[in-house]
């Protein structure tokens, strides 16, 4: 096994995630989607490592990565729907203004 392509694609994607966010500022849907594929990259990371190391702790963060992007997920789609039910609009020069 080569992990050198492994962490090429893992890098690419992780760009690709940073990229998005710096790019995509208005867009509050596609920041959530560059933060999940940064999220991805570093769980192929643990994957790779741990297999390269023979050691099972990388696969078992990695099975706990997932848990915790749903639950990102689930908390940001919520804070999405209160304000767009508020403020009429999702754009992010609107959400400092929230107060809590």
């Amino acid at each position: 096994m080569d992990p050198i392509k492994y962490f090429t694609f893992s890098m690419i994607i992780s760009i690709l995630g940073i990229r998005g966010i710096l790019l995509n500022r208005r867009n509050i849907p596609i920041m959530s989607m560059s933060i999940e594929s940064m999220l991805l990259a570093v769980n192929s990371n643990f994957l790779v490592f741990s297999v390269s190391s023979d050691d099972m702790m990388g696969q078992s963060f990695a099975s706990l990565v997932p848990t915790v992007a749903a639950a990102e997920s689930a908390i940001g789609l919520a804070i999405f729907v209160i304000t767009f039910r508020v403020r009429g609009t999702i754009a992010v020069e609107f959400i400092n203004s929230i107060q809590g």
